[in-house]
C-alpha cells in the first residue's frame, strides 16, 4: 500500500503524556470527536493506515478537515432519514421492549426489566452498564439495556461504544441488537448493508466479551439480532445474523494496529490538525506527514478518502486500481513502472508479474495486428 511521499516521521520521540499529546494534535480548544463502532470497523478493515489511526485516536473531525483541504466527502444522513430511524427505533423498543422480545422469539407476554443506565460521564456510564449486566445475569430474568455504553481498548486508547440495545436472557445469554432503517424485503435485505451492520455489531460483541469475562454465568451470543422495517411498511421484522467471521477478522485486525500514541510521538514537533486555527496549507502539510494506505474501499468508509485518492493518483500509485491489483503486481508500485515493465524497459524478466505483463502486451499487439482495418463511418446528413 502506498504511503505519503514525505512521511516526516521523527526519530526523537516526545515524552508528553498520551492524552495531552493527542489533544495537542487535535487542537486544545477543539472538542474531540468520539470514535464509534462504524468508524472502528472501518479502521479494522484497513489497519495499516496510520493516518486514519492517529486522526481517529486524536478525535479529529475528518469531515471538517477534508473540507478545509478542498476534498469534501459526501458523508452523513439526511435529517429526514435520521428522524425516520429514530422513530422506527422507538417503535421497536416500545412497551418496555415487549415487541423486541417478540422478535427474539418470546411470544407470551413477560415482565421485562429496563434498568436506568444514566451516570456522570462516559466512564460512569460504562461502569453503570457493567453493573446492570451483572445484576441482570444474576436475576435470571429478561432484561433490556437501552443504549448501553461499552468500552474497548484500541491501539492503547479507550474507545466508548453504544449499541442500540443488549438483551439479557434468563439463562445468562447476552444478545446484541442492531436496529436499522433499511428495509428487509421478502425476508432479505441489501447484502452490502447487512455486511456493514454485521461488522459494526462484531465490534459490540468484542466489547461485551470483556464484561462477560468478569461476570459469572454470562455468555455473549456470536450472532446478533438485526431489526429492520418489513417490506415497505414501518412494521419491524428481524433476522439473526452470525457474526463469528466478522468478529474474528475485526479482533485480528485491531490487534495489528500500532499504538496510536507511538504514531503520534513519531510525528515532527509542531504538527497540528486543528481545523479552526490552522490554514489549509498547514493542514495539508500536517496530513502528508502521516503515512496512509489508500484503497478504493476507503471511499465508502473514510471522510479523507478523496484527498488520499488524489495524492495517490498524483504519485501514480497502483493502489488506486484496487487491493487485488496491488497484490498481483508485487514490487511494481506505480503505474509508470507497470507500463515500463510491460514494454520491456524495466523489471526482472524472471518476475512472474513482469512476465505476465509482457505476455499480455504481446497478446494485445498480436490481436490488434490481425484485426481488419477500420473504415471511417459514412456521415449521413440529417434531412432536416
Amino acid at each position: 500500500m502506498s504511503a505519503s511521499p514525505d512521511s516526516g516521521l521523527s526519530r526523537t520521540p516526545r515524552t508528553t503524556p498520551p492524552r495531552q499529546l493527542l489533544a495537542e494534535l487535535r487542537g486544545p480548544a477543539v472538542v474531540p470527536r468520539p470514535l464509534d463502532a462504524r468508524a472502528l470497523a472501518a479502521l479494522a478493515a484497513n489497519p495499516g493506515c496510520k493516518r486514519r489511526a492517529v486522526l481517529d485516536g486524536a478525535g479529529v473531525d475528518k469531515s471538517a478537515l477534508a473540507a478545509k483541504l478542498g476534498s469534501p466527502a459526501p458523508f452523513g444522513q439526511s435529517q429526514f432519514a435520521i428522524v425516520r430511524g429514530n422513530s422506527f427505533e422507538a417503535k421497536v423498543k416500545a412497551d418496555g421492549g415487549r415487541e423486541l422480545l417478540r422478535l427474539i422469539g418470546v411470544e407470551e407476554p413477560v415482565e421485562v426489566s429496563v434498568p436506568d443506565l444514566a451516570a456522570a460521564g462516559p466512564e460512569g456510564r460504562v461502569a453503570r452498564t457493567a453493573l446492570a449486566l451483572r445484576e441482570a445475569t444474576g436475576a435470571g430474568a429478561w432484561t433490556l439495556l437501552d443504549h448501553p455504553l461499552l468500552a474497548l481498548e484500541v491501539a492503547g486508547s479507550p474507545v466508548h461504544l453504544e449499541p442500540d440495545a443488549v438483551v439479557v436472557h434468563p439463562d445468562g445469554g447476552w444478545t446484541v441488537v442492531e436496529i436499522k432503517s433499511f428495509p428487509m424485503i421478502d425476508g432479505s435485505a441489501d447484502a452490502a448493508k447487512v455486511g456493514a451492520a454485521a461488522r459494526q455489531a462484531a465490534v459490540y460483541v468484542l466489547a461485551l466479551e470483556r464484561v462477560a469475562a468478569r461476570t459469572e454465568g454470562a455468555r455473549v451470543a456470536q450472532s446478533v439480532l438485526l431489526v429492520c422495517p418489513k417490506d415497505f411498511s414501518n412494521v419491524p421484522t428481524a433476522s439473526v445474523v452470525d457474526v463469528r467471521k466478522q468478529r474474528s477478522v475485526t479482533r485480528r485486525q485491531l490487534d495489528r494496529l500500532t499504538r496510536i500514541d507511538e504514531i503520534a510521538r513519531a510525528l515532527p514537533e509542531g504538527i497540528s490538525f486543528d481545523v479552526v486555527e490552522r490554514t489549509a496549507e498547514e493542514l495539508t502539510a500536517a496530513v502528508e506527514c502521516v503515512p496512509h494506505q489508500y484503497a478504493p474501499e476507503c471511499l465508502a468508509a473514510c471522510e479523507l478518502a478523496f484527498h488520499c485518492r488524489a495524492r495517490s493518483r498524483e504519485a501514480g500509485a497502483v493502489e488506486t486500481l484496487g487491493r487485488s491489483v496491488r497484490g498481483e503486481l508485487g514490487g511494481l508500485t506505480t503505474v509508470g513502472t507497470v507500463l515500463a515493465a510491460a514494454r520491456g524497459e524495466e523489471g526482472d524478466p524472471e518476475d512472474p508479474a513482469v512476465a505476465a505483463l509482457r505476455r499480455a502486451r504481446a497478446l494485445r499487439e498480436e490481436a490488434l495486428a490481425s484485426a481488419p482495418a477500420r473504415t471511417p463511418r459514412e456521415v449521413v446528413e440529417c434531412p432536416c
